[in-house]
């Protein structure tokens, strides 16, 4: 595993619509590994691939509650409920802002092994799915702030 470099608001990776994976080949375990490796370091809760320069359709998740959890070619398929809380991103540093994102999300993605599975999350791991997912997207976090806080 190997620690990656986090791309920083600024770089047009942000910005770009990530590709779907097509075949899970050992690159692509690879890329997760070392995925997570660069979340925790990073202490991190949620990594997606185009920050770290991947254009694929790639995300890990880690919550105390829920654990590890890694998607591929994952879906918003419902929603329900809204929170207002404070987001941060790791390629966003010392910024955090006030989003409203659903209370509850399910997902659908690929597991490394292929298999699809559906997931639900509350909270914390619903807005985390929205955030990583937006990334897949080209979207960002302060796209949809309610307001900006800067670190004092």
């Amino acid at each position: 595993m190997a620690k990656l470099k986090i791309v920083k608001i600024g770089d047009d990776t942000l910005r770009t619509v990530c590709r779907p994976v097509e075949k899970i080949t050992p690159r692509t375990i690879r890329l997760l590994d070392d995925m997570i490796e660069t979340m925790r370091a990073a202490d991190g809760v949620g990594l997606a691939a185009p920050q770290v320069g991947v254009l694929r359709r790639i995300v890990v998740i880690e919550t105390p509650d829920e654990g590890l959890i890694e998607l591929i070619n994952p879906k918003i398929i419902a929603f329900s409920g809204e929170q207002e809380s404070e987001e941060g991103c790791l390629s966003i540093p010392g910024r955090w802002g006030v989003t409203r994102r659903p209370m509850h999300v399910t997902v659908r993605a690929m597991n490394r092994n292929g298999v699809t599975f559906d997931m639900t999350g509350s909270g914390l791991l619903a807005k985390a799915f929205c955030h990583e997912i937006d990334h897949l997207d080209g979207k960002l976090y302060v796209d949809c702030a309610i307001r900006m806080i800067d670190a004092e």
